[in-house]
């Protein structure tokens, strides 16, 4: 029986039955242990499985997959919005699906599924350079303008996590096609000259995170929540 057939036939049955995948998608994002009485993140994590229970299409590619992305993205949006924002960091470790269920789930893709994901990432990726474009930016220029040290791409995620989330400075990004230099210096304290420095790159980042339009290339960002050591 499909995905899409269990899901049809038993949806609370079929989402019971994963609570573990969710767990373990949820434990990957925020890499701590979680509890299901007391900790919000994982509600988000069931809410974003049920909700890729409604989207999800065979044309999507493997169900688990996707639900992965889906939960991440969901989590890295949670964190996003929510007032006691999280530290972040880039996440260079590797990206398998935990769960005893799921071992065997990269046996399970077939060619046909990693051609449709490879479709639809290069279709994200494609849409996405367009965006760049309206801001005289490429994806070259991202690679180029890449600090070379984790910690400063960690801090420059931070401050991008916290301007995607402020209502006037997406406006003016989205209306003017620039970064506010200014205006980002005095809602963070940070010195205008490292805000210019990282101008193309902290651009990019924030158009990643304020859209809900690029849930591949979030991915990519193999973001994870660390400890803020500044309190």
């Amino acid at each position: 029986m499909s995905v899409a057939e269990l899901i049809k036939k038993n949806r609370d049955k079929f989402i019971e039955e994963n609570k573990k995948f969710i767990y373990n998608a949820a434990y990957k994002t925020c890499k701590r242990n979680l509890d299901w009485t007391n900790d919000e993140e994982l509600s988000v994590a069931l809410i974003a499985f049920n909700n890729a229970c409604n989207s999800y299409s065979e044309n999507k590619g493997n169900f688990f997959s996707y639900t992965a992305v889906i939960i991440k993205n969901s989590l890295i949006d949670f964190f996003r919005k929510s007032k006691n924002t999280p530290y972040l960091l880039f996440d260079d470790t590797s990206n398998e699906i935990d769960g005893d269920n799921y071992l065997d789930y990269k046996a399970s893709i077939t060619q046909y599924e990693i051609d449709v994901e490879n479709q639809k990432r290069a279709e994200e990726i494609a849409l996405f350079s367009k965006e760049l474009a309206r801001y005289k930016l490429s994806l070259n220029d991202l690679i180029k303008s890449s600090p070379s040290h984790v910690d400063t791409r960690s801090n420059l995620l931070n401050l991008a996590l916290i301007c995607s989330a402020n209502e006037d400075i997406l406006k003016y990004i989205k209306g003017k096609h620039l970064l506010p230099v200014s205006q980002i210096a005095m809602l963070t304290g940070l010195r205008k000259k490292y805000i210019e420095k990282w101008r193309r790159y902290l651009l990019t980042l924030i158009l990643i995170l304020s859209s809900d339009e690029y849930p591949y290339i979030k991915s990519y960002l193999n973001i994870k929540v660390g400890e803020n050591n500044g309190g």
